[in-house]
């Protein structure tokens, strides 16, 4: 009779151990999930600001008459596509994530050969109003930066995170997937070439 009593009592604390591993490390997955969402929401946020900004840069450079059609038409484009990818925040993949910076290096792109062709007219450059949006602009480039690498680390943690052992298992139980990273733009690690 004792050593059933002890048996019991050994397995329920087993039992009560387990549930309470179980528990805490559940519970920081979905911690570290909701970080992870929070933190792509700010990186979003980045992202849409300087979507917003574009309109008004483009009306400022319109001002100028002879300003190049084709690059402003370039860069309306650019901001359309970037701005019609979306990312699940709670399905943040590798190619979700490659989708959404493919678009957004686009824009990038078109922004920066914008900026390069408005060197060309000095009264535009002059422009206090486009002097401001352009000053926005690399503010907000600059968050977008701190944004992704802020992104890039929580993203890290959590996947480091579901990976070990033993919530490796409770994680594959859950739906704890591994989220994508942000990452340069093809090419970036190759200096751009001055000639003069």
């Amino acid at each position: 009779m004792k050593k059933g009593l002890i048996a019991l009592i050994v397995v329920g604390l087993l039992v009560v151990i387990a549930y309470f591993s179980f528990k805490g490390m559940y519970n920081n997955m979905v911690t570290m999930q909701e970080a992870t969402a929070g933190q792509w929401a700010n990186v979003e946020t980045s992202y849409q600001r300087r979507a917003d900004l574009i309109p008004n840069l483009v009306n400022t450079v319109k001002g100028a008459a002879d300003f190049e059609k084709e690059t402003l038409t370039q860069v309306i484009e650019a901001r359309a596509k970037a701005t019609s990818v979306q990312v699940d925040a709670d399905n943040i993949s590798p190619e979700q994530l490659q989708k959404f910076q493919q678009a957004q290096d686009g824009l990038s792109g078109a922004l920066s050969r914008l900026l390069v062709s408005v060197e060309r007219y000095p009264e535009l450059k002059a422009n206090q109003n486009f002097l401001a949006l352009q000053s926005q602009l690399e503010g907000t480039e600059n968050r977008i930066s701190v944004e992704r690498r802020r992104f890039n680390e929580t993203v890290q943690g959590y996947n480091a995170y579901i990976k070990k052992f033993p919530q490796m298992f409770i994680a594959g139980m859950g739906g704890f997937e591994k989220k994508g990273y942000f990452q340069s733009a093809a090419g970036s690690e190759n200096a751009p070439a001055v000639e003069f």
